[in-house]
């Protein structure tokens, strides 16, 4: 949810790992079958996206978020591609970006098509483990929420410290992309951090039978067993109306100096409804994949690895040069369904 480049980085970031319904929407079941129908249509998704400006270094982006999981998933400790790679920010993107993975996720498994396609567009890109038993754990992002923002604002002080950037941007996914508010508004983290770009993140909480859903597609996507149904701190204070979110929420849900993009799709079968991932505020902007392209049917996995979602995540980064958002048929899960144009 192997970079040999992450070997330069050492020093401050080394103790990282190297460093969540609308009626009328398709039932799961029927986009599960969906996607093993298609699966081999599916496994062609993968495209190497370029920047004009990094061609000569370009890394391979693999769209398939399924794929991506099972390669990543046994190395919490290796960053993707493109990642933690011992990058200094460049002119034209100032700030490092920060990839936090989601609940039960890892900085590997989680991220690897974002991450290479933001360092082929010259960003300088980090990413950690939170929340895990230790950094070495395959899961991750299931303890305390609190302590885990603490541990976030923690790996941002040291990226500063390492890049000599005065601030970030975060781009997170489903509790990576919540779990920041809680850095920004309660530990001083919007003196450090520019932008959040989430990806169908549990703002607003979601059901029980969301929370179920995230363990049953997971388990679709190879990564896990009856085992994942251990302790979970971060599940219940993920839960609609729980104390943790009526806290974080509670007086106004955006803070000074930060903008905000929340990125989401109608077919969400984790954070449920889907509505509960958007934000309200000054500084917000909230994007509903379908309103861009109906033939997107990504869930809650895959829009991580989305090429629609990812060219929001683009724009949502560098609005003065924003990339066309393509509209491509993407299937839950395995993702786009041929071939994907650059960005």
């Amino acid at each position: 949810m192997t970079n040999g480049g992450a070997e330069s980085l050492r020093g401050p970031l080394a103790g990282y790992g190297g460093a969540a319904f609308n009626p009328g929407m398709p039932s799961y079941r029927f986009r599960a079958a969906a996607v093993v129908l298609a699966a081999g249509a599916a496994l062609a998704a993968t495209a190497l996206c370029t920047s004009p400006a990094a061609q000569a270094r370009a890394l391979p982006v693999d769209y398939d978020f399924a794929r991506g999981a099972l390669a990543g998933f046994a190395h919490p400790q290796t960053p993707p591609p493109g990642a933690d790679n011992g990058c200094q920010p460049s002119a034209a993107h100032p700030e490092p970006v920060i990839l936090v993975n989601g609940t039960f996720a890892n900085q590997d498994d989680n991220w690897q098509a974002a991450a290479p396609l933001l360092a082929n567009h010259g960003y300088c890109v980090f990413t950690f483990n939170y929340g895990g038993p230790s950094a070495a754990s395959v899961v991750q992002g299931t303890g305390d929420i609190a302590a885990s923002a603490g541990q976030l604002g923690t790996f941002v002080t040291q990226v500063l410290a390492s890049t000599g950037a005065s601030k970030a941007d975060l781009v997170g996914h489903s509790q990576g992309g919540m779990m920041p508010r809680y850095y920004l508004r309660f530990l001083g983290g919007a003196a450090h951090v520019d932008k959040l770009v989430a990806l169908a993140p549990s703002n607003h909480g979601t059901t029980l039978g969301g929370l179920t859903a995230l363990v049953t597609a997971l388990g679709q996507a190879g990564l896990v067993n009856g085992a994942i149904n251990a302790l979970c701190t971060a599940c219940g204070q993920q839960e609609a109306g729980s104390s943790f979110l009526t806290h974080l929420n509670a007086g106004g849900e955006t803070v000074a100096g930060v903008s905000y993009t929340v990125i989401e799709s109608r077919y969400d079968e984790v954070v449920t409804p889907y509505t509960s991932a958007f934000l309200s505020g000054p500084g917000v902007t909230n994007i509903l994949l379908q309103n861009q392209c109906p033939l997107d049917l990504t869930d809650h996995l895959e829009i991580a690895a989305d090429p629609v979602a990812l060219a929001d995540v683009l724009n949502a980064l560098d609005p003065a040069h924003p990339v066309r958002v393509p509209c491509l048929s993407v299937l839950p899960v395995t993702g786009p369904v041929g071939p994907v144009p650059a960005l």
